[in-house]
């Protein structure tokens, strides 16, 4: 049977990966999928080196548009990145009638809804488990594994930066502008890291699991996404003095009012085993009600890690390329008539309809009367609180003010409700400091 032909748009690190692996374990792989796959073309603009990676036997090109229009390309693999000319390319391989694969989670995050509808009408595939959490099979762990499930919720570590810059941060008592710089010296950070630090590659991934745990379109747009930029060394020793690790978590969780989409930094258990995910490795938790908790842990990024989850979609590409489109796994895991419905009656919450426990370390004057009037604040509030921790006063501040930091954390309470107290508490004159927030989550 005639090898499926594959077009790579764009050849760099995971580029490069695909090509590798493709090569290394091609009999292997045919074995699997029933016939051959075989990187037929390729275009990038820098063509003196992506012809020094494939060699002279496959056709290189600078122009993707001319990969979609050969006619003997089968599959179209998106690895550009981007909203912008990726979301062209995608949509022109689609209307010409090729599968496309891509590691594009951006471009789904936004535009997935569009595109997943424009390869529905065309009768194609778009397969994306590179997406999200680079070679961890999560993508079809949740449209495939665990589809006599209802989801109840899902909380990952899915940016392996953040991930590394904390595990630095607990391990060394460093600060985080000083690890940020040595993580971008090792290449862990991009020179820009914002994405990553930021939170919003995190809640790109995490708005498509959203989208595949609980059968809605994906909303980026109503994703809560808070980073790492504001926690400190002290907050991270204090946690671990309480018995809990602070990690980036992408969640998404069923209620009885909607779905909440967050990314933030939240307190987990030390001794849950994503709590123990360290360095740049990621780690996805899904707790369906069937199943339990399930826990999927790997490289969420790299070279070949992710290319084995873009091999991955062009062999299961591969062995329903003759099947009833009618009759494949749809991208979601749900039927995509569905979806609309779903978003109806599963809206994505705002964030101040949020229920969950906190964390607070309150920077104070160390003088008598000043928890009393905090707790008070709190409890005005309806909130429970769990525990208060007063450390010794360990500085003098501005005209010779004792300071010290209460830390407080409470049982579940709405987000909106927590905002007003915390609004009250610091307008206190005993409050010297902007008062950190951090999110608790149990995980059970």
């Amino acid at each position: 049977m005639k090898p499926i032909q594959v077009g790579l748009l764009g050849i760099g690190t995971v580029g490069s990966g695909t090509f590798a692996v493709l090569q290394r374990n091609q009999q292997e792989i045919a074995r699997r999928a029933g016939r051959g796959i075989e990187i037929a073309m390729v275009a990038d603009l820098d063509v003196e080196r992506a012809r020094a990676i494939v060699g002279e036997q496959i056709q290189v090109v600078n122009d993707a548009r001319a990969v979609i229009a050969n006619p003997d390309i089968d599959v179209v693999v998106e690895l550009i990145g981007g909203y912008g000319i990726a979301k062209a390319l995608v949509l022109e391989a689609i209307a010409a009638g090729k599968h496309v694969v891509t590691a594009n989670k951006a471009l789904l995050a936004v535009h997935g809804t569009e595109i997943f509808q424009a390869a529905h009408d065309k009768g194609v595939v778009v397969a994306f488990e590179a997406a999200v959490a680079g070679g961890i099979p999560i993508i079809k762990a949740l449209r495939e594994g665990l589809s006599a499930n209802q989801i109840q919720w899902v909380a990952g570590i899915i940016n392996g930066t953040t991930n590394f810059i904390l595990s630095e941060m607990r391990d060394k008592g460093l600060d985080f502008d000083v690890v940020l710089k040595e993580a971008q010296r090792l290449g862990y950070a991009e020179a820009d890291p914002t994405f990553d630090i930021e939170g919003v590659d995190a809640a790109h991934k995490a708005t498509i699991l959203s989208a595949m745990a609980f059968g809605i379109p994906v909303q980026f747009d109503k994703a809560y996404v808070e980073g790492i930029t504001q926690l400190a060394a002290a907050d991270i020793k204090y946690a671990e003095q309480l018995g809990y690790r602070i990690k980036l978590l992408g969640i998404t969780k069923r209620t009885d009012k909607g779905v909440e989409l967050r990314v933030h930094p939240s307190l987990i258990p030390a001794k849950r085993l994503i709590a123990n995910v360290e360095g740049a490795m990621n780690a996805v938790l899904v707790q369906g009600d069937a199943v339990g908790a399930t826990l999927y842990y790997g490289k969420g990024a790299g070279s070949e890690p992710t290319a084995s989850a873009v091999i991955a979609d062009l062999v299961d590409i591969v062995r329903l390329i003759d099947a009833d489109p009618a009759h494949r796994v749809p991208p979601l895991a749900f039927q995509s008539h569905t979806l609309a419905a779903a978003a109806g009656a599963l809206p994505v919450l705002p964030m101040a309809e949020v229920v969950t426990s906190y964390y607070l370390r309150i920077r104070v004057a160390d003088e008598a009367g000043v928890l009393a009037q905090i707790t008070s604040l709190i409890a005005g509030a309806n909130i429970s609180i769990d525990a208060v921790l007063q450390r010794e006063a360990d500085e003098i501040g501005g005209e010779g003010i004792a300071q010290t930091d209460l830390i407080i954390l409470t049982h579940d309470t709405r987000e909106g409700d927590m905002d007003a107290a915390l609004a009250r508490i610091q307008a206190l004159p005993s409050v010297l400091a902007p008062i950190t927030r951090i999110r608790k989550e149990e995980l059970n």
